[in-house]
């Protein structure tokens, strides 16, 4: 295999090389750049000297370096070049595995090269909403196909029949056949692991003469899982550096709102059995099946925890620009030994904070610590290669992430810490750390036994430098990840607050505003009003009658002895024009006395039914929507082609086609507010109308759980839609819908699709399309 390139002299960087914001001051460093690819589930294999990623949906990419990635595939379509062979494709070679899982789609594949050459793609279609499930093998004589098919391997879900092991199919006990991964171990044998869900991960044994399993095995072995466990994604990696097959799984729901997660356990033996690091064998390791399906505290305290959801949070006045690096349900990852460099590798896909459900392939460098446990470098791959670290180095201020062990949708946002020159810790947490063998770390903090792992330099993203950074996992199995900030004095750290710290656009302003209190390394922002009746020092705005006031809001920056003030000029006032004000505080009542109330309804617009609840808003109270529930608005709303909406929405999840905002003048003509659109704009939030199917994509998901503003704007045709009040699309063309006084609305429901779940607040309808300045006021 080909020697990665890395930098030479890593270990002897200068210690400019880490204090200096601007990277392109860091002279003798290739700066890494990066090509993306969008390959859920992505299996790794390497041909020559090119890398190939395989993943669900018969997608695919390749690289040579592992940080520029081109997109080779992407869809089960009957043009699909893997299985494009003159007049087959993919539904004639597959017809079989489609017809027993009642699909036409693809789940998480793997390729491997046998003794004969040939490439021997296995591939698993599965009904999806029950255990439905073939998994076969496809052949090519070339990687990137085209795969002819060679049969069927396994099938799962047959129910009230037996299944290969003779007995009546059990969704508890057997496994789905689904997202199988083929190794070869030490010895040469050939084996595959597969299982998601369901009965759990099991293994079996393959001929490695034809790549079909031996006879008489069932279903295989199982190695960890069952009773509807949420555990996938399985694939088994042998390290030569310490004589252990390691065991990778997922744990949790693979959306952004899952808390998937990857976690390890390792065995002496390929097929097991794996132990976490307390010694636990993962063969225990089940749902409570006298729980309701899919019940993740039953399975979360075990497994080595290599990475959940994080956020290495830029805070304000930090380098760069941003809310910084992280990562949202990682996971479905392959892994890899380079013999040639002796570097271990972890290949996943992830998606990101505030980015919905788009996802994109990431790799990260592996360490084997202390104890034999696989680390992972927290920021992806740009060739940093191990390298002894003097301490002084290694002082300083660092953003500090905790993954734990639970399984949550929640984002770990890094905590501020500092390692001393003197050993301890002191900030968010307290400990102890210190330098072993020139480049390993031993970290002690409470509530877990002594993190061990690794130092090592690494390109961030985020501050566009190279950054000491640390990653150590505990015996309890809990990861931990660090990345050096960059050093500067108080005086520095209050100047580059200064300059960043920023009000939006103030100068038509109808809301609250949000006034940033908590900056860059402890530096703290108080406020002063030049007018509190208007403006109060907490952004608490009361707007006048019609016309504007000008208010002073004063910030003062601290951070030690160093001070700085910045005043903002605001202008507050009250927008004309406004013709229904829906505040949800704890009704649905038009506060401004135009219209009538609205009506709670079920799951859809014209069906009875429904319950709402309310919780704290972002202003006051807001309207929490269950996933069954609308409210009906009274007809007439909009009742011209110049209008603009505009609301808060904070979504529990994101469904393609689920409405916020729908207005319809018929079943046939209609505007409707998404979250998440359709495939043709690659389902990202938007704006789209049924008269002429019109589609404003807006190139990006509003996040879930979290408050977002959202407003569209329409006159005469012309059309804008702003996210948190930034123009995110603009066009013309848009339907004239609402010719009568008639139209009917609603909200969280239409006629024909899957209703919202989340939370909505502040609905205020205009007769006027307002400026981009007023939209931005409404957003604060």
């Amino acid at each position: 295999m080909k020697r990665l390139h890395s930098f030479a002299g890593m270990g002897a960087l200068c210690a400019s090389c880490f204090i200096m914001a601007d990277a392109g001051a860091q002279a003798g460093f290739t700066l890494p750049a990066f090509q993306n690819a969008s390959v859920h589930d992505p299996a790794e294999i390497k041909v020559g000297n090119t890398y190939y990623v395989f993943g669900s949906h018969l997608a695919s990419a390749k690289s040579t370096d592992l940080l520029k990635w081109t997109q080779m595939t992407d869809g089960v379509t009957a043009t699909n070049s893997l299985f494009l062979n003159g007049s087959k494709n993919v539904f004639t070679e597959l017809a079989e595995a489609f017809s027993w899982a009642n699909t036409r789609d693809l789940w998480a594949p793997d390729v491997r090269q046998l003794a004969d050459g040939k490439y021997y793609m296995y591939y698993d279609a599965c009904q999806g909403d029950a255990p439905r499930s073939a998994l076969g093998v496809a052949v090519a004589d070339k990687v990137e196909g085209p795969y002819v098919n060679k049969g069927l391997i396994l099938k799962s879900g047959m129910w009230g029949l037996a299944s290969p092991d003779g007995t009546v199919y059990d969704a508890y006990k057997h496994p789905n056949a689904v997202d199988p991964n083929v190794f070869y171990d030490n010895a040469g044998k050939l084996w595959m692991v597969y299982g998601s869900y369901s009965g759990g991960i099991f293994i079996m044994q393959l001929n490695p003469a034809t790549g079909m399993p031996y006879p008489n095995q069932g279903y295989g072995k199982r190695l960890m899982g069952g009773n509807h466990a949420r555990i996938e994604g399985a694939y088994i990696m042998y390290s030569p550096a310490t004589a252990y097959y390691y065991l990778f799984t997922s744990f949790g729901g693979l959306d952004s709102t899952g808390g998937y997660n990857m976690r390890v356990a390792r065995s002496t033996n390929p097929d097991g059995p794996y132990v976490d690091a307390q010694g636990y064998d993962m063969a225990n390791v089940k749902a409570d099946a006298s729980k309701p399906l899919f019940d993740d505290a039953s399975i979360a305290p075990y497994g080595v925890k290599l990475m959940g959801n994080f956020l290495f949070q830029r805070l304000l006045g930090e380098a760069g620009t941003g809310i910084g690096t992280g990562y949202v349900s990682a996971g479905h990852n392959s892994a890899f030994y380079d013999p040639a460099t002796g570097k271990h590798f972890l290949v996943f896909h992830t998606r990101f904070p505030e980015r919905g459900e788009q996802h994109e392939v990431r790799v990260h460098q592996m360490f084997m610590n202390a104890e034999g446990w696989p680390v992972v470098a927290p920021y992806r791959y740009a060739n940093e290669t191990l390298a002894s670290v003097r301490s002084e180095f290694v002082v300083g201020d660092y953003m500090v992430v905790n993954h734990g062990k639970d399984i949550t949708a929640a984002i770990k946002k890094s905590q501020i810490v500092t390692l001393n020159s003197n050993g301890s810790i002191t900030g968010a947490v307290s400990g102890t750390w210190r330098i072993l063998g020139g480049n390993q770390v031993e970290i002690s903090l409470p509530g877990a036994s002594t993190y061990k792992g690794y130092l090592l330099s690494q390109w961030d993203e985020t501050s566009k430098s190279y950054v000491m950074t640390f990653t150590a996992s505990s015996r309890e199995g809990i990861a931990i990840f660090g990345s050096r900030l960059l050093p500067r004095t108080d005086a520095a750290i209050v100047t580059a607050i200064y300059k960043e710290l920023s009000l939006g656009a103030t100068t038509a302003v109808t809301g609250n505003l949000t006034l940033p209190t908590v900056a860059a390394r402890g530096a703290t922002i108080s406020w002063t009003s030049s007018n509190p009746a208007v403006v109060s020092n907490t952004g608490t705005v009361t707007t006048p009658g019609l016309g504007a006031v000008n208010v002073s809001l004063t910030a003062r920056i601290a951070k030690g002895t160093a001070v700085l003030t910045k005043t903002f000029t605001v202008t507050v006032t009250k927008l004309g024009g406004l013709v229904a004000h829906y505040a949800f505080d704890g009704n649905l009542l038009d506060s401004n006395g135009g219209f009538a109330a609205g009506a709670v309804i079920g799951n859809k617009i014209d069906v009875a039914g429904g319950s709402l609840s309310y919780e704290t808003g972002v202003r006051g109270n807001a309207a929490v929507f269950n996933g069954a529930t609308g409210v009906r608005l009274p007809n007439g709303l909009i009742s011209s082609n110049n209008y603009t909406v505009s609301m808060w929405l904070k979504p529990a999840q994101l469904t393609a086609y689920t409405p916020t905002f729908f207005g319809a003048r018929t079943a046939d003509s209609w505007v409707s507010l998404l979250p998440m659109g359709h495939g043709f704009v690659n389902g990202a939030t938007m704006l789209w109308s049924g008269s002429a199917w019109y589609d404003a994509g807006l190139g990006m998901n509003i996040p879930v759980n979290q408050w977002s503003h959202l407003a569209f704007t329409v006159s005469n045709g012309a059309v804008n839609v702003y996210v948190n009040g930034v123009r995110r699309f603009a066009g013309t063309g848009f339907p004239n819908v609402f010719t009568s006084t008639t139209a009917a609305f609603a909200l969280g429901v239409n006629y024909w699709d899957t209703p919202y779940k989340g939370s909505m607040d502040e609905l205020r309808i205009y007769n006027t399309a307002l400026t981009d300045a007023q939209v931005a006021g409404l957003a604060h």
